[in-house]
């Protein structure tokens, strides 16, 4: 977060997750666009089928009927006629010379049912029906190459139609398995987010009962009476109420409700002088001090929910502590104007760089640091406030938070003691 940080942005190729919903979105775009083109496919054969069977039928009736009717010299289009008498065979102008077929003609002629049949001649498809008619005997012939064309050219537009069909089908799928994986990928962003808002909250208070705990346990074993202990006895009891806090609004943020408890006055100076008084041990045992000012005459009361602002303050000093040397200072000051409440907290630790101020602020940058300050951020604009980062490399860093003062009163209840800064001997490791 400080010092040496540079922005960082995960590899989504190194993300299971992404890799997860990536294959999910593409194999439920594959089974769309797959089902559609399936359906496409089965249409266009029945169409196909369709189509073949009305020209067989079509073509039936015509020869039927230019069998029964029509005259050889002025056959119907697409047709020639055939007709028989004695021996002697006369044929439609422009008739093909591999017709007729005498052999149809003979056994009709010999007493034979009408006959239609299909035959290959000279490199043509013939349709043949071949009857009597009065004294002679009829035969009609039809080329179906006609159709054969008309059925190539249905293919054609089949194909065509597929292809397309098959694109529209990869964009529709596209567009379904991103709206269908959206609800899955943002359940997963919730979790990833639950889990890193669990790891981070929670730490900071463990670590400040482990602290006292360590602090008391070694007084204890000391010697040190009992009842100088009360006062290390009631912090923890008052860390352990504060991360059941924690707890409590971790547990109704997962499930996606939004911090409705009411608003109410809190006093900002209290609350900053409990919590520096809350890492005390902590600080002492890295050789750091904690000091709390108040600027000004006036209260610094704000209105808001005292847990959330309470894990504000928390984190601040969490933050600073964290990147203060030992023998380092921390101020925390709270001043009052034009209706605004500022809490500041500054150290002398390591710094930071101006131009990553913002970006402190953002959530898994930097591979991960910087989410407290996220946090912290979430809270102060849910409090309609705003907070800002400044600072140099080397030379410490100041986080200020404002927040609209409130103008009801001060909350009942007395003002804490100052947090107390003397030092004791840093904790073994």
């Amino acid at each position: 977060m400080r010092g040496r940080w540079r922005p960082f942005v995960a590899d989504p190729g190194h993300d299971p997750e992404r890799r997860l919903l990536g294959r999910a979105r593409r194999r439920l775009t594959v089974q769309v666009a797959g089902a559609i083109s399936v359906v496409l496919a089965l249409v266009g054969v029945l169409v196909l089928c369709f189509m073949e069977h009305q020209q067989s039928s079509s073509a039936r009736r015509e020869l039927a009927a230019a069998a029964e009717r029509a005259d050889v010299a002025q056959p119907p289009s697409c047709v020639w006629l055939y007709e028989q008498r004695g021996g002697t065979v006369r044929a439609s102008p422009g008739a093909p010379a591999a017709l007729p077929v005498h052999a149809e003609l003979d056994r009709v002629g010999r007493g034979g049912q009408p006959q239609v049949t299909q035959a290959e001649l000279a490199g043509h498809t013939y349709l043949i029906r071949t009857q009597r008619r009065g004294d002679a005997v009829v035969q009609a012939a039809m080329d179906l190459r006609y159709q054969a064309a008309e059925r190539s050219r249905l293919l054609r537009t089949l194909a065509a139609a597929e292809i397309a069909g098959l694109l529209a089908a990869v964009l529709v799928g596209q567009v379904i398995s991103r709206r269908a994986i959206a609800p899955l990928g943002e359940a997963l962003a919730r979790q990833r987010r639950f889990a890193a808002d669990v790891s981070h909250e929670l730490r900071t208070p463990l670590t400040r009962l482990s602290t006292r705990a360590q602090l008391l346990a070694r007084r204890m074993r000391g010697g040190t009476d009992p009842i100088l202990l009360i006062d290390e006895v009631d912090q923890l009891v008052t860390g352990c109420r504060q991360l059941g806090e924690v707890v409590e609004d971790l547990l109704r943020s997962a499930q996606h409700k939004e911090l409705r408890r009411p608003f109410g006055p809190v006093d900002l100076a209290a609350l900053a002088a409990e919590t520096a008084e809350a890492e005390s041990a902590r600080a002492q045992a890295r050789g750091v001090s904690i000091e709390v000012r108040c600027e000004g005459s006036g209260d610094h009361v704000v209105r808001g929910v005292e847990s959330a602002l309470r894990r504000v303050v928390s984190a601040l000093l969490d933050n600073a502590l964290g990147h203060t040397s030992p023998g380092g200072h921390i101020w925390v000051t709270l001043s009052s104007d034009a209706g605004v409440v500022r809490l500041t907290v500054r150290d002398d630790g390591v710094g930071l760089d101006p131009a990553d101020a913002e970006q402190l602020f953002t959530r898994f940058v930097g591979g991960g640091y910087g989410l407290g300050l996220a946090l912290v951020r979430e809270v102060v604009d849910g409090h309609h406030g705003t907070i800002t980062a400044d600072g140099r490399p080397g030379a410490g860093a100041v986080f200020v938070v404002r927040l609209p003062a409130d103008t009801t009163g001060p909350p009942p209840r007395p003002e804490p003691e100052p947090a107390r800064s003397s030092r004791r001997d840093p904790l073994p490791g």
